[in-house]
Protein backbone atom coordinates (compact mmCIF):
# COMPACT_ATOMS: atom_id res chain seq x y z
CA UNK A 1 0.00 0.00 0.00
CA UNK A 2 1.18 3.52 -0.73
CA UNK A 3 2.61 5.52 2.13
CA UNK A 4 -0.07 7.38 4.05
CA UNK A 5 1.67 10.69 3.47
CA UNK A 6 1.61 10.20 -0.31
CA UNK A 7 -2.06 9.31 -0.20
CA UNK A 8 -2.92 12.38 1.85
CA UNK A 9 -0.96 14.64 -0.50
CA UNK A 10 -2.81 13.27 -3.52
CA UNK A 11 -6.24 13.49 -1.91
CA UNK A 12 -5.65 17.03 -0.69
CA UNK A 13 -4.57 18.12 -4.15
CA UNK A 14 -7.61 16.37 -5.62
CA UNK A 15 -9.92 18.24 -3.24
CA UNK A 16 -8.29 21.58 -4.02
CA UNK A 17 -8.65 20.96 -7.74
CA UNK A 18 -12.27 19.79 -7.63
CA UNK A 19 -13.22 22.75 -5.43
CA UNK A 20 -11.12 25.18 -7.52
CA UNK A 21 -9.08 26.30 -4.53
CA UNK A 22 -5.55 26.31 -5.90
CA UNK A 23 -5.87 29.23 -8.32
CA UNK A 24 -5.70 32.88 -7.37
CA UNK A 25 -7.28 35.79 -9.21
CA UNK A 26 -4.01 36.65 -10.96
CA UNK A 27 -3.60 33.12 -12.25
CA UNK A 28 -6.97 32.80 -14.00
CA UNK A 29 -6.93 33.88 -17.63
CA UNK A 30 -9.16 33.55 -20.65
CA UNK A 31 -7.81 32.10 -23.93
CA UNK A 32 -6.90 35.66 -24.98
CA UNK A 33 -4.65 36.07 -21.95
CA UNK A 34 -6.91 38.56 -20.23
CA UNK A 35 -7.95 38.00 -16.61
CA UNK A 36 -11.50 36.81 -16.03
CA UNK A 37 -12.15 38.08 -12.51
CA UNK A 38 -15.92 37.71 -12.85
CA UNK A 39 -15.53 33.93 -13.05
CA UNK A 40 -13.30 33.76 -10.00
CA UNK A 41 -15.20 36.34 -8.02
CA UNK A 42 -18.40 34.36 -8.41
CA UNK A 43 -16.68 31.30 -6.98
CA UNK A 44 -15.02 33.17 -4.13
CA UNK A 45 -18.26 34.92 -3.18
CA UNK A 46 -20.38 31.79 -3.19
CA UNK A 47 -19.24 28.17 -2.98
CA UNK A 48 -22.83 27.15 -3.62
CA UNK A 49 -23.04 28.26 -7.25
CA UNK A 50 -19.50 28.21 -8.69
CA UNK A 51 -18.84 28.79 -12.36
CA UNK A 52 -15.69 26.74 -12.82
CA UNK A 53 -15.42 24.23 -9.93
CA UNK A 54 -16.53 20.64 -10.44
CA UNK A 55 -18.34 20.61 -7.09
CA UNK A 56 -20.47 23.11 -5.20
CA UNK A 57 -20.29 21.38 -1.80
CA UNK A 58 -17.40 23.46 -0.42
CA UNK A 59 -14.54 22.49 1.86
CA UNK A 60 -16.38 21.41 5.07
CA UNK A 61 -18.62 18.96 3.21
CA UNK A 62 -15.75 17.63 1.13
CA UNK A 63 -13.65 17.09 4.27
CA UNK A 64 -16.55 15.28 5.94
CA UNK A 65 -16.88 12.98 2.92
CA UNK A 66 -13.16 12.27 3.18
CA UNK A 67 -13.47 11.49 6.90
CA UNK A 68 -16.44 9.21 6.23
CA UNK A 69 -14.49 7.19 3.66
CA UNK A 70 -11.53 6.92 6.02
CA UNK A 71 -13.91 5.57 8.70
CA UNK A 72 -15.38 3.07 6.26
CA UNK A 73 -11.93 1.64 5.56
CA UNK A 74 -10.79 1.74 9.18
CA UNK A 75 -13.97 0.09 10.51
CA UNK A 76 -14.29 -2.34 7.56
CA UNK A 77 -17.83 -1.20 6.75
CA UNK A 78 -19.12 -3.18 3.79
CA UNK A 79 -20.47 -1.65 0.63
CA UNK A 80 -20.15 0.78 -2.23
CA UNK A 81 -20.36 4.58 -2.32
CA UNK A 82 -23.27 6.37 -3.97
CA UNK A 83 -24.34 9.95 -4.57
CA UNK A 84 -27.83 10.82 -5.72
CA UNK A 85 -27.71 14.18 -7.46
CA UNK A 86 -24.16 14.73 -8.69
CA UNK A 87 -24.18 17.99 -10.71
CA UNK A 88 -20.72 18.07 -12.37
CA UNK A 89 -19.60 14.93 -10.56
CA UNK A 90 -17.04 16.40 -8.16
CA UNK A 91 -17.99 14.44 -5.05
CA UNK A 92 -18.07 11.18 -6.99
CA UNK A 93 -14.77 12.00 -8.64
CA UNK A 94 -13.28 12.41 -5.17
CA UNK A 95 -14.82 9.10 -4.06
CA UNK A 96 -13.20 7.32 -7.01
CA UNK A 97 -9.90 9.09 -6.37
CA UNK A 98 -10.02 7.91 -2.76
CA UNK A 99 -10.51 4.28 -3.81
CA UNK A 100 -7.70 4.56 -6.34
CA UNK A 101 -5.33 6.15 -3.83
CA UNK A 102 -5.84 3.20 -1.48
CA UNK A 103 -5.76 0.64 -4.33
CA UNK A 104 -9.26 -0.54 -3.36
CA UNK A 105 -10.78 -2.65 -6.14
CA UNK A 106 -13.77 -4.27 -4.42
CA UNK A 107 -15.95 -1.16 -4.10
CA UNK A 108 -17.74 0.88 -6.74
CA UNK A 109 -18.84 4.49 -6.97
CA UNK A 110 -22.45 4.91 -8.13
CA UNK A 111 -23.25 8.16 -9.89
CA UNK A 112 -27.03 8.66 -9.86
CA UNK A 113 -28.62 11.62 -11.60
CA UNK A 114 -31.18 12.52 -14.23
CA UNK A 115 -28.38 14.38 -16.02
CA UNK A 116 -31.03 16.86 -17.12
CA UNK A 117 -31.70 18.84 -13.95
CA UNK A 118 -34.42 18.51 -11.33
CA UNK A 119 -37.94 17.15 -11.91
CA UNK A 120 -40.97 19.39 -12.11
CA UNK A 121 -42.51 19.35 -8.61
CA UNK A 122 -45.39 16.90 -8.12
CA UNK A 123 -47.26 19.37 -5.94
CA UNK A 124 -50.30 17.17 -5.38
CA UNK A 125 -48.32 14.21 -4.06
CA UNK A 126 -45.52 16.20 -2.43
CA UNK A 127 -46.91 19.54 -1.14
CA UNK A 128 -43.54 20.49 0.36
CA UNK A 129 -42.19 20.86 -3.19
CA UNK A 130 -44.94 23.26 -4.27
CA UNK A 131 -43.56 26.38 -5.89
CA UNK A 132 -39.99 25.15 -6.15
CA UNK A 133 -38.35 26.51 -9.30
CA UNK A 134 -35.02 24.67 -9.35
CA UNK A 135 -36.29 22.53 -12.24
CA UNK A 136 -36.16 25.65 -14.46
CA UNK A 137 -32.39 26.13 -13.95
CA UNK A 138 -30.18 25.12 -16.87
CA UNK A 139 -27.21 25.65 -14.55
CA UNK A 140 -28.20 22.53 -12.61
CA UNK A 141 -28.58 20.45 -15.76
CA UNK A 142 -25.29 18.71 -16.57
CA UNK A 143 -25.25 15.95 -19.16
CA UNK A 144 -23.97 12.42 -18.58
CA UNK A 145 -21.34 13.00 -21.26
CA UNK A 146 -20.04 16.10 -19.48
CA UNK A 147 -19.82 14.33 -16.13
CA UNK A 148 -17.97 11.44 -17.75
CA UNK A 149 -15.60 13.91 -19.38
CA UNK A 150 -14.95 15.48 -15.98
CA UNK A 151 -13.96 12.05 -14.63
CA UNK A 152 -11.59 11.66 -17.58
CA UNK A 153 -9.89 14.95 -16.75
CA UNK A 154 -8.67 13.32 -13.51
CA UNK A 155 -7.94 9.93 -15.15
CA UNK A 156 -10.62 8.43 -12.92
CA UNK A 157 -13.20 7.06 -15.37
CA UNK A 158 -13.09 3.28 -15.29
CA UNK A 159 -15.25 0.24 -14.57
CA UNK A 160 -15.46 1.05 -10.85
CA UNK A 161 -17.61 4.06 -11.74
CA UNK A 162 -21.24 3.11 -12.40
CA UNK A 163 -23.78 5.56 -13.81
CA UNK A 164 -27.51 5.49 -13.07
CA UNK A 165 -29.25 7.83 -15.51
CA UNK A 166 -32.85 8.83 -14.83
CA UNK A 167 -35.19 9.94 -12.06
CA UNK A 168 -34.41 8.28 -8.74
CA UNK A 169 -37.87 6.71 -8.53
CA UNK A 170 -37.10 4.85 -11.77
CA UNK A 171 -33.43 3.92 -11.37
CA UNK A 172 -32.86 3.22 -7.68
CA UNK A 173 -35.41 0.42 -7.06
CA UNK A 174 -33.74 -1.88 -9.61
CA UNK A 175 -30.15 -0.63 -9.35
CA UNK A 176 -27.77 -3.63 -9.34
CA UNK A 177 -25.81 -2.84 -6.19
CA UNK A 178 -25.73 -4.66 -2.87
CA UNK A 179 -24.49 -3.12 0.36
CA UNK A 180 -23.83 0.61 0.64
CA UNK A 181 -21.21 2.10 2.96
CA UNK A 182 -21.88 5.76 2.12
CA UNK A 183 -25.07 7.24 0.70
CA UNK A 184 -24.65 10.90 -0.12
CA UNK A 185 -28.02 12.46 -0.98
CA UNK A 186 -28.21 15.73 -2.90
CA UNK A 187 -31.65 15.70 -4.48
CA UNK A 188 -32.88 19.02 -3.03
CA UNK A 189 -36.59 18.21 -3.31
CA UNK A 190 -38.82 16.33 -0.86
CA UNK A 191 -39.65 13.81 -3.59
CA UNK A 192 -36.04 13.20 -4.61
CA UNK A 193 -34.83 12.95 -1.01
CA UNK A 194 -37.61 10.56 -0.05
CA UNK A 195 -37.04 8.41 -3.15
CA UNK A 196 -33.35 8.16 -2.27
CA UNK A 197 -33.92 7.29 1.38
CA UNK A 198 -36.70 4.80 0.64
CA UNK A 199 -34.67 2.89 -1.92
CA UNK A 200 -31.21 3.08 -0.35
CA UNK A 201 -31.50 3.11 3.42
CA UNK A 202 -32.21 -0.59 3.86
CA UNK A 203 -29.03 -1.35 1.91
CA UNK A 204 -26.78 0.85 4.05
CA UNK A 205 -24.51 -1.32 6.17
CA UNK A 206 -24.44 -1.01 9.97
CA UNK A 207 -22.28 2.00 10.88
CA UNK A 208 -22.61 3.25 7.29
CA UNK A 209 -23.08 6.94 6.53
CA UNK A 210 -26.18 8.79 5.31
CA UNK A 211 -25.20 12.31 4.26
CA UNK A 212 -27.85 14.93 3.48
CA UNK A 213 -26.26 17.69 1.42
CA UNK A 214 -29.08 20.27 1.35
CA UNK A 215 -30.74 19.42 4.65
CA UNK A 216 -31.72 23.02 5.43
CA UNK A 217 -33.81 23.45 2.30
CA UNK A 218 -37.53 23.64 3.18
CA UNK A 219 -38.13 20.94 0.59
CA UNK A 220 -35.46 18.57 1.91
CA UNK A 221 -35.64 18.78 5.71
CA UNK A 222 -39.27 17.57 6.01
CA UNK A 223 -38.45 14.50 3.92
CA UNK A 224 -35.56 13.58 6.22
CA UNK A 225 -37.69 14.05 9.34
CA UNK A 226 -40.66 12.14 7.90
CA UNK A 227 -38.50 9.21 6.83
CA UNK A 228 -36.69 9.02 10.13
CA UNK A 229 -39.96 9.18 12.06
CA UNK A 230 -41.66 6.57 9.89
CA UNK A 231 -38.72 4.19 10.34
CA UNK A 232 -38.10 4.99 14.02
CA UNK A 233 -34.56 6.21 13.35
CA UNK A 234 -33.13 7.87 16.46
CA UNK A 235 -29.46 8.24 15.55
CA UNK A 236 -28.45 11.89 16.06
CA UNK A 237 -28.13 14.22 13.11
CA UNK A 238 -24.59 15.59 13.08
CA UNK A 239 -24.03 19.05 11.64
CA UNK A 240 -21.42 19.39 8.89
CA UNK A 241 -21.91 23.06 8.05
CA UNK A 242 -24.88 25.45 8.09
CA UNK A 243 -26.52 23.55 5.23
CA UNK A 244 -25.83 19.85 5.65
CA UNK A 245 -25.94 16.97 8.14
CA UNK A 246 -25.22 13.25 8.38
CA UNK A 247 -25.91 10.30 10.60
CA UNK A 248 -24.55 6.80 10.93
CA UNK A 249 -26.79 3.77 10.75
CA UNK A 250 -26.26 1.92 13.98
CA UNK A 251 -26.84 -1.75 14.58
CA UNK A 252 -30.28 -2.47 15.94
CA UNK A 253 -30.40 -4.10 19.36
CA UNK A 254 -33.10 -6.75 19.24
CA UNK A 255 -35.32 -6.99 22.31
CA UNK A 256 -35.78 -10.70 23.12
CA UNK A 257 -39.31 -12.08 23.30
CA UNK A 258 -40.59 -13.86 26.43
CA UNK A 259 -40.31 -17.15 24.56
CA UNK A 260 -36.66 -16.50 23.67
CA UNK A 261 -35.72 -15.93 27.31
CA UNK A 262 -37.67 -18.98 28.46
CA UNK A 263 -40.69 -17.31 30.10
Amino acid sequence: MKAKREINLYLELLKKTILFEIWSKKEIYSPTGRPIPSELNEFLNSHNWPTIAHSMIGRPRMDQLHDAMESVIKDNIKGDFIETGVWRGGSCIFMRGFLKAYSIQNRNVWVADSFKGLPVPNEEKYPHDAGDILWTSDYLSVSLEQVQQNFRKYDLLDDQVKFLKGWFKDTLPSAPFGKIAIARLDGDLYESTMDSLTNLYHKVSPDGFIIIDDYELPTCKPAVHDFRQQNKINEPLIRIDPHSVYWRKRKRQMIPTLKQIGI
